[in-house]
């Protein structure tokens, strides 16, 4: 198939693009910087510079690749984690979500692209209701990142409205994925708060992408979960992540002391997060992770 992914120079895009041209699919990879063609092109895709908040610039972008299918993976998430300001953080990516959907969606119905599939999240905003591990038959937390939430549901409507497939995955951890957040984790800056009993669910970037490829080739629909097969409370995937990478035990502090320093988000995520069920995806697309738990990926992509 011929396939346009949108956000391919991204930490995700960089695992999913050779992995589409090793199964001898044709793929048109965007960057918002030229700098970055080359990067794309050494990954076997042709590369375009595109500017997905801007209408023409995605129409022009799709209409010369003509593909069979969009594969949405534009963010713009960068600098250091600052949970405290979670908008502030994702404005970018929030505006991605939600008019770069829109242009892509457009640029689709006016070529005749009949397939979407497009990034979602699934880590630790499951509704803060019930049990622990959430399905997709469970609704997102409307509350848990704000604006961030919001684009999120407009992502998943307007996708699965059009008849494509919203890929939920968890926290990535592999190449350029954390690199940010270890560096906290060894300058102790990344505490456990109150009892840590939230739970997060987590992707190595090699599944994810593998499951990106299942459901291109598959033309799957619907939502679906991205996840490994172990969510865990912070108060144990946390020391873990520390561990591998050398560190001094995360520091622990009460929720009274981290409302203010780290903001609700932060809160939230660490003490009533819901984490995710893989078992949609294993069913359905047939997907096998090569790391089942963040416990071994982490010691591996740490060592």
């Amino acid at each position: 198939m011929r396939v346009f992914v949108a956000g391919g120079a991204g930490v995700l895009g960089r695992r999913l693009v050779p992995r589409l041209v090793a199964r001898g699919h044709e793929v048109t990879a965007t960057t918002t910087s030229a700098a970055r063609l080359g990067l794309l092109e050494q990954l076997g895709a042709e590369a375009v510079v595109m500017d997905g908040l801007n209408g023409r610039s995605v129409g022009e972008a799709v209409a010369h690749a003509q593909p069979d299918v969009i594969v949405h993976q534009m963010t713009a998430i960068s600098g250091k984690p600052d949970i405290k300001h979670f908008d502030r953080w994702f404005a970018v990516t929030n505006r991605l979500r939600t008019e770069g959907t829109d242009h892509l969606l457009a640029a689709a119905e006016a070529t005749g692209v009949s397939h979407v599939v497009a990034q979602g999240y699934a880590s630790w905003n499951g509704i803060r209701q019930g049990g622990w591990v959430k399905t997709e038959e469970d609704p997102l937390d409307p509350t848990s990142t704000g604006q961030g939430a919001r684009a999120i549901r407009h992502l998943e409507d307007v996708v699965l409205r059009a008849g494509g497939a919203v890929l939920r995955y968890g926290a990535f951890y592999g190449p350029g994925a954390t690199d940010d957040q270890v560096e906290l984790v060894r300058k102790r800056q990344y505490p456990v708060v109150g009892d840590g009993a939230g739970y997060s669910s987590w992707v190595h970037l090699d599944d994810a992408a593998g499951a990106t490829v299942l459901a291109v080739e598959q033309r799957a629909r619907g939502v679906f979960n991205i996840v490994d097969d172990e969510p865990a409370p912070a108060r144990e995937w946390l020391p873990h992540l520390a561990a591998c990478a050398g560190a001094k035990p995360p520091m622990r502090i009460p929720v009274w002391l981290a409302r203010p320093l780290a903001g609700r988000a932060a809160v939230a995520m660490m003490t009533e997060g819901r984490g995710f069920s893989n078992a949609k995806a294993k069913r359905e697309l047939g997907w096998e992770l090569r790391y089942p738990s963040w416990r071994q990926g982490f010691e591996e992509e740490l060592a």
